[in-house]
């Protein structure tokens, strides 16, 4: 029997004007005779996978600007730091051959001499889909991101972001910013381009403006919480119809609540 689901709805508002708001918050067998049998051939050793394959030559130049170990293969190999934090950098590559490329790469604790460059960064492109940076808050933010994410994180990391930068991320599909101050005139220009977005979180970035009139459709969750945006819920949120969370809590919302979101249903 299906059911339901219910969408997680999470408000905190603050007053900006004087109107109500109401808050959802094996047989044994005789032995044969033995019989002399040839003895058969043995296969030849098989070749080598292609996840024995060196990194790109030009990959590993831009692993070396990046001051990451390349005495040995990058790829699938955690490089821990000096102390007893966790590792620093996490990077998986693909099986490709002769060369292997980078799809994925994860920065935590980041440490005072790592530099990410946009022209380290192109290099690794377009095989880079992932890019990650946890707690890394004085490492500067590269002016140009390659487009060719599909993931991007950046939790307490860089003193700010650009929303333009981040709008020229066309092909990601999840996004999450939080606890990094974003500088744009308004959330749709960040997501304007963004039109294979599933995950959108943007929290804790001092995000100003009005929430967006149009979502792109296939947006199933959307974490906008502690910001500083204003104005009304519109109700084109309530056609989002594979939506299973919604957080728009602790910020300066202003208005009635559509009557429409929670009772619409849902894809799970």
């Amino acid at each position: 029997m299906s059911s339901t689901p219910r969408l997680s709805l999470y408000f905190c508002y603050r007053y900006s004007s004087s109107q109500p708001l109401s808050t959802p918050l094996l047989s044994l067998s005789p032995t044969p005779s033995p019989t002399i049998s040839p003895v058969p051939r043995t296969s030849p050793t098989p070749p080598r996978t292609s996840s024995t394959s060196p990194l790109d030559p030009k990959q590993l130049k831009a692993f070396e600007s990046l001051n990451i170990p390349t005495l040995k293969n990058p790829c699938d190999h955690h490089h821990p730091s000096s102390s007893k934090k966790p590792p620093t950098t996490v990077v998986t590559c693909d099986t490709g051959s002769p060369f292997r490329l980078v799809t994925s790469l994860s920065f935590t604790n980041c440490s005072s001499d790592l530099s990410i460059s946009s022209t380290a960064l192109k290099a690794l492109s377009p095989s880079l889909t992932s890019l990650s940076f946890h707690n890394c808050p004085s490492l500067s933010a590269p002016p140009h991101l390659p487009d060719s994410l599909h993931s991007f994180s950046a939790v307490s990391s860089f003193p700010r972001l650009s929303g333009l930068s981040l709008a020229r991320l066309v092909n990601l599909t999840d996004i999450t910013v939080s606890s990094v101050p974003v500088s744009t005139s308004g959330l749709f220009v960040i997501l304007g381009n963004m039109h294979d977005i599933v995950s959108l979180t943007i929290s804790h970035a001092n995000l100003s403006g009005n929430i967006p009139k149009s979502f792109h459709s296939n947006l199933t969750f959307i974490d906008l919480s502690d910001n500083l945006i204003k104005g009304p819920i519109p109700t084109s949120i309530t056609l989002l119809s594979s939506l299973k969370a919604l957080n728009l809590s602790s910020n300066l919302i202003s208005g009635e609540i559509p009557d429409s979101i929670g009772s619409q249903k849902l894809n799970v």
